[in-house]
């Protein structure tokens, strides 16, 4: 289909922008066979997929007129997910329906509800906006898409990523049975198939062509640094191509605002996007890229998703994305329209794989290399000099004082000067690791170049954890010396061995301490280092190794060996063994004897204390302990044990415990003491009678204590210490006998200018 056969608007504003033929995508919408069905359409990064969904629902919209009347609803329905996105959206549908007069209204996040709500209630032809700004208009009805005929989701892929199923479940849901659905992304992963089978019906898969080949209009490169020099690479790489506008892609906002201040200070003019700015500081960033106010731009994957920045002609990607897709749409900022474009990516490397991974997972392919360095920026840049336009541009008005200055100061003093003004703007180019000159290694040093020197040997090796940088502080610190006047140290197993300068040598004497457990001894001459650090004894040759003799088994014991054995009574030692050949004491010492002769042995002697028992008298009973009189003896006569033996004596009587078989004993016996008499009880007792002892005065009590209370002035009734008042004693008759209130002569009153006995407050306190 030809821009001729569209419909007259439309074709009219096409013409006014420059289009002479359609992109891919556009024709793919166009062809026969895709109208008013459903499609999943996928396309490359850049191939006018905006104006092609603007050209796919021209039917629905205009339904065959050149001029749209009054709408109190929406017709179609454009969800981006961002906001930038769905901005330039809305641009390009306004400039793409502007003959038509199609009032177009947007519902982005970030701008005033109410001014949305106003552009809502006027009418709208075509809305456009975010998932979470729609779905809070649907809710507070100030959307009622009861009238749509068309929704277009654009980047639905990225909006899957966003977490926006939800929302757009819900918009759809709000949307008519029979509306027409398109969907656009440049994949189509899973989640996006799926969710056309959700909400699409019979929808046509369409794959614009080119999309096989992905950005044939982009030279990727990889850039091999080390870690230290990734965020000097990126100043090189943009310094060295040194574009009209650039994208740098980072993970995080935490990475955007660090490289923003790093090249702020460079002198690089640089703008930030992220999700923490404001939707009016993103739209100056923006516009100042567009003005070219600014040229390089720091983003987020989300804040740059969909943007269209014009002229961008390098892609840096410094933090390398997590999936070949995200590499695509990154990469698709650039290259545009047929222009060429860079996408450059600096890989450390730890991310080697992981950046081959994306390119195949992408299918492109990536030429590697290292970063450029200084000399090549710095070379990049004179030759950008030499072909600036101004120095092939004809002469014209400044042709007088050109005159002036190549009279005064010479060709060579403006040439020079030209050069300093080209290079005051710019920083200097970044020096990378590989642009440094590589040492050589230093030659090994024979021993002999150390000098004359006296070897010292070390109490402790291998064995004892011993190395060389331990040893050598204390070395140095022993001797008070630099390790200068050090030369070799050789660790053994069990020993080490030192190199000292001949003149420092005295300062360690014969032998010195360097630690706990570690001495310094000096050695007359070298150590023979030739010599194996393990020596093994030599193995002696299999044909020399002496054999085993054959194992003989020990004859058997004869019972009656055995049973002669054992009835020999004269104690005869026994016959020596085979292999004692131990010598006996007697034939080393003349004078041993054994301790008693060889014999039978003597009769065990019976007890002192007790007469052997006759023989034949084993059953006899034993005579028992104690007798039945000290049996039944009180435990008073003694302890029990004791039984009342002559030899040990008793405790004293009385004790409780002492008591023989348990029977009770008195602590004395009647009568050693009178009982302390009690006073008879019964019919006619009484303690005392009135007049035996004098009762004691109380104070009044009830009614009589009230007037003295009251005009004395008197302590409470009942006369005890916790009754009196204010602390006093309780009173007798000593309280009576004091003079009344009336009769007491008068306290002088106190001299109110007299100070010294009361607080005064300061000046100007405040009574609380």
């Amino acid at each position: 289909m030809t821009i001729e056969t569209l419909a007259a608007p439309l074709a009219q504003a096409l013409a006014e922008k420059g289009y002479e033929t359609l992109t891919s995508v556009q024709q793919a919408v166009l062809a026969e066979g895709v109208a008013g069905r459903d499609a999943l359409v996928s396309a490359q990064t850049g191939s006018g997929k905006t104006v092609a969904f603007g050209l796919a629902i021209a039917p629905e919209i205009l339904n065959g007129q050149d001029v749209l009347l009054y709408a109190d609803k929406p017709i179609a329905l454009a969800i981006a997910p961002t906001r930038e996105l769905a901005l330039q959206v809305a641009r390009e549908l306004e400039w793409l329906y502007a003959g038509a007069q199609a009032k177009i209204a947007t519902c982005v996040g970030g701008m005033d509800y109410r001014t949305e709500r106003r552009a809502l209630e006027r009418g709208a032809h075509i809305v456009v906006g975010t998932p979470g700004r729609l779905r809070d208009h649907i809710e507070r009805g100030s959307l009622d898409l009861s009238g749509l005929r068309a929704v277009v989701l654009d980047e639905a892929d990225e909006m899957l990523d966003l977490g926006f199923a939800e929302d757009l479940e819900f918009i759809l849901a709000a949307a008519p049975e029979d509306r027409r659905t398109l969907m656009f992304s440049a994949t189509v992963p899973k989640e996006i198939e799926r969710l056309a089978g959700e909400f699409q019906k019979d929808a046509l898969r369409i794959q614009a062509q080119g999309e096989a080949k992905q950005h044939v209009d982009i030279e990727y490169r990889a850039f091999s640094v080390a870690v230290r020099d990734r965020e000097h690479a990126i100043f090189n790489v943009l310094r060295y191509y040194d574009a009209r506008t650039a994208i740098v892609f980072c993970k995080t906002r935490a990475n955007v605002n660090h490289l923003l201040a790093r090249m702020g200070n460079r002198g690089f003019q640089v703008v930030a996007l992220s999700g923490e700015l404001s939707q009016q500081e993103r739209t100056h960033a923006l516009q100042a890229l567009r003005d070219g106010r600014a040229r390089v731009c720091i983003a987020t994957d989300v804040a740059a998703r969909g943007i269209d920045l014009p002229g961008l002609e390098l892609v840096v990607h410094a933090d390398l994305p997590s999936n070949p897709e995200t590499l695509l749409h990154r990469s698709g900022r650039t290259g545009r329209a047929g222009k060429k474009g860079v996408s450059a990516l600096i890989v450390t490397p730890a991310d080697y794989k992981k950046a081959q991974r994306l390119l195949h997972g992408a299918k492109v392919v990536a030429e590697w290399g290292a970063a450029p360095g200084a000399d090549e920026v710095q070379a990049r840049e004179d030759q950008r000099l030499l072909e600036h336009p101004s120095l092939t541009a004809p002469i014209g008005e400044e042709a007088g004082i050109a005159a002036d200055l190549l009279d005064r100061y010479g060709a060579e003093a403006l040439a020079a000067a030209f050069v300093r003004l080209w290079r005051e703007g710019r920083s200097a180019p970044e020096v990378l690791s590989t642009d440094l000159p590589t040492q050589p290694p230093p030659a090994p040093r024979d021993r002999g170049e150390f000098g004359p020197s006296v070897w010292f040997r070390l109490s402790v090796g291998r064995s004892g954890r011993a190395e060389a940088r331990w040893l050598l502080p204390k070395i140095c610190d022993a001797g008070s010396i630099a390790k200068d006047g050090i030369g070799a140290i050789r660790v053994r197993e069990d020993e080490t061995f030192v190199q000292i300068s001949e003149a420092l040598a005295p300062r360690f004497g014969n032998e010195i301490e360097l630690d706990k457990g570690i001495t310094m001894t000096r050695l007359e001459g070298e150590p023979d280092f030739d010599r194996p650090r393990f020596e093994r004894p030599a193995r002696p040759d299999r044909a020399e190794r002496r054999e085993k003799p054959a194992y003989t088994p020990k004859p058997p014991r004869v019972v009656e060996e055995i049973e002669a054995e054992s009835a020999r009574s004269d104690h005869t030692p026994r016959p020596r063994a085979k292999y004692d050949d131990r010598p006996r004491p007697t034939e080393t010492r003349p004078d041993w004897k054994p301790r008693r002769e060889d014999g039978p042995r003597p009769e065990r002697k019976p007890h002192a204390d007790r007469a052997p028992r006759p023989e034949g008298d084993e059953n006899r009973p034993k005579k028992p302990r104690w007798t039945p009189d000290q049996k039944a003896a009180p435990r008073s006569a003694g302890y029990k044990s004791h039984g009342g033996s002559p030899d040990k004596p008793a405790r004293a009587a009385g004790y409780k415990s002492h008591a023989a078989e348990g029977v009770a004993t008195r602590r004395r016996d009647d009568g050693d003491r009178p009982k302390k008499p009690h006073a008879p009880k019964g019919e006619g007792f009484r303690p005392r009678e009135d007049g035996d002892r004098p009762k004691k005065t109380f104070a009044p009590r009830g009614d009589e204590a009230r007037p003295f209370l009251k005009r004395e002035g008197g302590a409470k009734a009942g006369g005890f210490k916790s009754h009196a008042a204010g602390g006093k004693k309780p009173f007798g008759k000593a309280e009576f006998d004091k003079p009344a209130a009336k009769d007491r002569p008068a306290k002088p009153k106190a001299d109110p200018r007299d100070t010294s006995r009361r607080f005064v407050p300061p000046k100007g306190a405040k009574r609380s």
